[in-house]
């Protein structure tokens, strides 16, 4: 049954149609995902779907007693409140169904048993359980603990937290009040992996609809069921996994480029048709059929031309393109031994070791407070690390404090690079700082998206040979983590990369650098390979289960048993080498299929990666069980 159903919206904007004709149905349990370039409408929608803004045109239906719960990157107005307080106010419906159940309760035990009564008794109990009973509260402080807040944080007033933990506040109070349909704007923002994988385990077991506007691809892929994109006005919807809506439009795309190159070679045949036989009178009727029939295909060209324009349509996207740096020694920086504390004495980071080569790619993970960038910070300074020789770091921080606010964003990237006003004007072009406006615009005013497109319009033209990046991607929208993505891959110097966005890690890095119990890990390849060796980490330090104790036999002198055997290390990795393969195998019959499956590529990339692991360790094994 459907949460929402939404016909034809039209929303307008300062006398301007921002959608138009915008259709969907969302049913419980539907998670709902919201694409489309930055201006065209996501977050409106949701406002609109909220009853936070008048639409212009369309239709919306709610099931009866639908229940909707609104986050977006809006600070909480009621700065007084404790956490506790502004989450529990996000379910003010379920302290009035208390009530309501109190009073019933009580007239029901001086007699009233009327039938209106017991049935709104059972109503308003059903759904007081569907929230987790008299227990709510207490799952509604489980929500605020796994987004990453601790015990104390709930009696703090919120004018004490900083603006990533109210925003992390206001997801809290939306999942918190058992929603019927649940809108999500940008909540991986401000949270680590562990939030991150908490939110998708939370929304997965979520009996509710969810329409929610995300960047992380990862996260898209792990949660959402559907698509609706918002481009130019219009509204297409999918129904399917993200990575199923991203083959679907680039194959409407190609079906439609066919539609215009057929469309053409028609013309073109029948205009030369007309061309030769308009002239003549026996002919005359049939060359007057033909231009009707070039009209039509005309009007058939046109339309297929604009569905090309349209799939194909991109913001203009940032124009990342890195100067070809120097080539430094072959190590880049070296830590032994190192030592990380903040301010207060607290100790992140004790005797860490670890190199980076010259030309690696290399992700740093860590949950929040693990000391990533205060690590980057001291590397910067060169702190506690050697840096190799011919090294120069370009550093990308998550504050821009290196930005030179004195001026213009013109000047800012003049006096940062050393460019020419031509070429400085060109690069700004690149990152959307278009005409003098733009260019003159003090930094000081500048969005905090603004500043973090010229932070990097300063990094790529520094024709640095190591990159030291922290949360390059925050604000960036789906094309430009994409186009930083491929740049990043093409990249011939070192990185040195600090990003929540699971994506990027694992399309990026070639070696993964985790900070585990004070301590720093390394993990060969990107995200995908780092949770599978934790896993199969885990596996072999899981206690195996004790034996069950052998049942008495009826020979009262039983013979001795033979102790079961283990398998060894080398059979147990030998089972892992079958399994892996027979999953290669299975790869490869479905990429014979289809070789340009870019789901099952990269599956078989790391399927053959894991497979060249374990053979390596079965060697090792063979050469110790040998000596």
């Amino acid at each position: 049954m459907a949460v929402v159903i939404a016909s034809n919206l039209r929303k307008e904007l300062a006398g301007s149609v921002l959608f138009d004709g915008v259709s969907f149905s969302v049913a419980r349990r539907d998670r709902l995902a919201l694409s489309g370039p930055n201006g065209a409408g996501k977050t409106t929608l949701l406002r609109v779907l909220a009853g936070e803004t008048e639409r212009h045109g369309g239709e919306l239906a709610f099931a009866k007693g639908t229940r909707v719960a609104l986050h977006d990157q809006r600070p909480p107005l009621e700065q007084e409140l404790t956490l506790r307080e502004y989450v529990l106010a996000g379910a003010r419906d379920l302290v009035e169904l208390e009530d309501e159940l109190r009073r019933l309760e009580e007239a029901m035990a001086k007699g009233n048993h009327a039938r209106p009564t017991l049935n709104r008794y059972a109503e308003a109990q059903a759904r007081l359980e569907h929230a987790g009973g008299y227990a709510w509260r207490d799952r509604a402080a489980s929500v605020v603990r796994g987004l990453g807040f601790a015990e104390e944080d709930l009696d703090r007033p919120l004018r004490t937290f900083s603006g990533g933990e109210l925003t992390r506040a206001s997801l809290a109070r939306a999942l918190g009040g058992d929603p019927d349909l649940l809108l999500l704007d940008e909540p991986t923002n401000h949270l680590d992996v562990a939030n991150l994988e908490w939110l998708e385990r939370e929304l997965a077991s979520l009996d509710a609809a969810v329409i929610l506007v995300a960047h992380d691809r990862w996260f898209l892929e792990a949660v959402t069921t559907a698509t609706l994109e918002l481009e130019a006005g219009r509204g297409t919807f999918f129904p399917g996994p993200w990575h199923a809506w991203r083959r679907e439009k680039a194959a409407r795309m190609l079906h439609a480029q066919k539609e215009v190159e057929r469309a053409q070679a028609d013309i073109v045949r029948l205009e030369r048709f007309v061309e030769r036989f308009r002239s003549k009178k026996s002919k005359a009727k049939q060359a007057q059929a033909k231009l009707t029939q070039i009209g039509r295909l005309k009007q058939e060209r046109a339309t297929a031309a604009g569905e090309v324009a349209l799939l194909s349509r991109r913001t203009r996207g940032l124009g990342f393109e890195f100067l070809k740096p120097a080539r430094s020694g072959r190590t880049v920086v070296e830590a032994d031994g190192l030592d990380v504390s903040v301010a207060s004495n607290k100790l992140l980071l004790s005797h860490a070791s670890f190199a980076l080569e010259r030309g690696e790619h290399v992700a740093l993970v860590g949950p929040n407070g693990s000391g990533k960038t205060t690590l980057l910070e001291k590397l910067v300074r060169g702190d506690g690390l050697r840096i190799g020789h011919g090294v120069q770091v370009g550093y990308f921080s998550q504050q821009e404090m290196e930005l030179d606010a004195r001026g213009s964003v013109l000047q800012c990237v003049q006096s940062m690079t050393g460019l020419s006003r031509p070429d400085a004007q060109n690069l700004l072009g690149r990152f959307l700082f278009s005409g003098w406006d733009a260019h003159e615009k003090q930094v000081s005013v500048l969005s905090g998206g603004e500043r973090r497109r010229l932070a990097l319009a300063v990094t790529v033209a520094s024709g640095a040979n190591f990159l030291v990046l922290d949360e390059p991607t925050n604000h960036l929208d789906l094309e430009s983590r994409e186009a930083l993505e491929a740049a990043l891959d093409a990249f011939p110097g070192t990185v040195l990369l600090v990003s929540h966005d699971r994506a990027l890690l694992d399309a990026i890095a070639e070696r993964t650098l985790a900070i585990e119990d004070r301590s720093i890990r390394a993990y060969d390849g990107g995200w995908a390979e780092l949770l599978r060796a934790r896993e199969e980490r885990e596996a072999r330090e899981r206690p195996e289960p004790a034996a069950e104790p052998a049942k008495p036999a009826n020979n009262p002198r039983p013979a001795p048993r033979a102790k079961p055997r283990r398998p060894s290390a080398l059979e147990r990795i030998e089972a892992e080498i079958a399994a892996r393969e027979a999953e290669v195998a299975e790869l490869e019959k479905k990429l014979a299929e289809d070789w340009t499956d870019v789901e099952v590529l990269a599956a078989h990339k790391r399927s053959r990666h894991a497979l060249t692991a374990l053979l390596e360790r079965w060697e090792q094994l063979f050469e110790q069980a040998q000596a």
